[in-house]
Parts: structure tokens; sequence; C-alpha cells
């Protein structure tokens, strides 16, 4: 899926080898639009909306997944939610299902923290340094293991074709498959990056707020979610200005690390069909008015 100023486009290869497209016109919503303007507020914002979108063209391409299998209407009814359940898997290290994942990563982390570790100190530092190693390990743990079934292996050969694709254009080279295979799958611009930045800014802001007990601790982490998720936003959009840097470029290298997991190689195929999406996305960018 690429999204362009007008339009959000996805591309699906059906097995005739056609490539059929779900084009969704923006909407711009006025006080929405405005929120998107205020800093630390837009990224949460950002990523409600990105959540919305993304359930409806996952569910586009698990239509078509449907479809292509010859299921019967009502077969298609009862199958299309498994298989959505089992893409929506990679919802908790991208964007779809963000918050949800967020909250579960944010809990559970601090729930085994203070069982494991709670009484042997007492500095909340510390505990909080090894709170962020537990989401750490929790996170790359579970990217890892949905990594090894073929249907999410596939969803990150996809999406390593898609940072391709926005490298190469980026690069300012022609858009052809032996072009951008040339290109690497890694792009500062990813929500696994942002997923990192969470991690990471979260060991900070907690660290700031001291707490008296275990269910204090709880609460002061759902509280604190949206201040951690908006900070998280702000530092992604630094590090990409600051990409070009040489000396301050290492700050985006966590997200990039996490990005070896959540992006694979592609084959040529999956690259033409990401390369077809973009440029139908770029088409219609030109056209609606």
């Amino acid at each position: 899926m690429f999204a362009g100023q007008k339009v959000h486009v996805t591309a699906v290869r059906r097995k005739d080898d056609t490539i059929q497209f779900l084009e969704v016109p923006r909407k711009d919503i006025p006080w929405v639009q405005f929120l998107k303007k205020i800093p630390f507020i837009r990224g949460i914002v950002g990523i409600i909306e990105a959540s919305a979108k993304g359930a409806q063209h996952l569910n586009f391409a698990a239509e078509v997944f449907a479809e292509e299998e010859g299921d019967s209407k009502e077969e298609q009814k009862e199958t299309l939610g498994s298989r959505l359940a089992m893409i929506l898997g990679v919802a908790f290290i991208g964007i779809l299902s963000f918050i949800f994942g967020k909250f579960i990563f944010t809990l559970v982390p601090t729930a085994v923290e203070q069982v494991l570790f709670g009484h042997l100190f007492e500095n909340q530092i510390g505990h909080n340094l090894i709170e962020g190693l537990i989401k750490i390990v929790l996170l790359v743990g579970y990217i890892y293991a949905i990594s090894l079934t073929p249907m999410i292996k596939r969803l990150f050969q996809y999406h390593g074709a898609e940072h391709k694709v926005i490298t190469a254009y980026e690069a300012g080279v022609e858009l052809t498959v032996e072009n951008v295979q040339k290109y690497n799958t890694l792009h500062y611009r990813c929500g696994s990056s942002f997923i990192v930045f969470t991690v990471l800014i979260g060991v900070v802001i907690y660290s700031l707020f001291p707490y008296e007990s275990f269910t204090e601790r709880i609460i002061q982490r759902i509280v604190l979610l949206p201040l951690v998720i908006g900070v998280s936003y702000e530092a992604l959009r630094l590090t990409n200005s600051l990409r070009e840097t040489p000396v301050l470029r290492v700050l985006g290298y966590p997200g990039l690390w996490l990005q070896l997991l959540t992006t694979k190689e592609p084959d040529d195929k999956q690259v033409e069909v990401s390369i077809a999406s973009f440029n139908r996305m770029r088409e219609l960018d030109r056209q609606i008015q």
C-alpha cells in the first residue's frame, strides 16, 4: 500500500498474473488536519487514522485472496475472518492495531519485571531499564516467531519491496524492477522505527515519574502512554530530518535494526506489484483535483 497526497492505493497480484488495485481517495477532515499540525498530538492522531485505513486495505487483500481460492460467498464469510486474523498478526509490529499492541507490550513487561525483579532492589531507574529490556526481548521474539509463518514472511517481503520502491524513487532513478532491486529493504520512515522509539523513550519518560506501588506503576504506564507515543513520533520526525547528517544519523539505527526482522528480500514479481501500486498512486494524485 502507498499513501499519496490525495489517494491511497493497494495492489494485489491475482493468479492470472494481472494486478488489481484498491484506490481510496483521501478525505481530509478539517479538525483532524488541525490536530495533525500540533506537535506531540499529531502522532497519536496519525496512528488512529492509519489504523482505520490500514484495516480497509488489509480487508481488500484478504477478500481477493479468498476469491482466488475459489470459495463460495458463504465459505468466504466463514474463512475470511480466520485469514484476516492471521494477517492481522503483523499489526502488532505495524500501525494497524498499534494502540492495542502498545498496551500489551507496555503492561505485560511491567508485570513481568515486577514479579521477577520487583523486590531485589529499590532503584526505580534500574527497574525501568530492565522493563525496557524485557519489552525489546518480547517484541523481537514475537516478530521472529510470526516471521516463520509463510504468510507473514510474504507480507514482510512486500514490506521490503515497498521500502525499495520508495528509496529508488527518492534516489531519482527510473522505477524498473532491475533498478529497484539494487536498493536496501531498510528505510528510516517506517513504523518499525516508531515502535523502537516508543520503547526507548518510554524508559526515559517513566523514569521521570516515581511510583509507590505496583498498581500505581501500572496506572502510570497507561496514563503516560499517549505522551510516550507523542514524543516518540516527534523523535522519529527528528531522526528523519537528520538522516543525511553523518554524525547524527545513528539516532535512527535502532529502528533500522528492527527492520532486519520486519522486512525480507522480495522477488521480482513482488517488486513489480509494488512499483505498479506506487505508479498508480502517483498517477491518481496528478488526476484528482
